[in-house]
């Protein structure tokens, strides 16, 4: 980060002038790994899962347990799920990333997981606020 910031990211950024609209960028410390230590490697996997959650200031702390207790030691079973981190942003936000072999895996752990997990979770509870998405990886553009 701090090597792109001093050396690319001026350059980078007035190229892209005028192609984006109401940009945010936040850090985000690494709270744990999701199933084993992470690596920013994508060469492996075929589809990257995030999740920005804004969490309620009281259940900060209970959002966090069941990160720990219940959602990772579900995605680190399900087969296809290759490594994961949560992170925290100042300001009750989180960040989980979930990066998988394939589609069709990621598929099969929302589709037979997803909805009794939350319910155990207490997700609709905790999080004020969740953004996010299923990303394809092309293994073109990684190195």
């Amino acid at each position: 980060y701090d090597s792109f910031m001093a050396r690319s990211h001026d350059r980078l950024a007035a190229s892209q002038s005028g192609t984006y609209r109401d940009m945010q960028v936040r850090l985000f410390e690494h709270r744990f790994d999701v199933k084993v230590g992470f690596e920013p490697r994508f060469s492996d996997a075929d589809v990257v899962r995030v999740a920005h959650c804004r969490v309620r200031p009281d259940r900060v702390d209970h959002f966090t347990l069941v990160q720990e207790k219940v959602w990772n030691p579900a995605m680190a079973g399900s087969p296809g799920m290759l490594r994961g981190v949560f992170g925290e942003a100042p300001g009750n936000e989180f960040l989980v990333l979930s990066m998988w072999d394939s589609a069709a895996e990621h598929g099969k752990y929302r589709v037979e997981r997803v909805e009794r997990l939350g319910l155990r979770a207490q997700t609709e509870a905790d999080v004020a606020a969740i953004a996010g998405d299923v990303v394809r990886v092309d293994s073109a553009w990684t190195v």
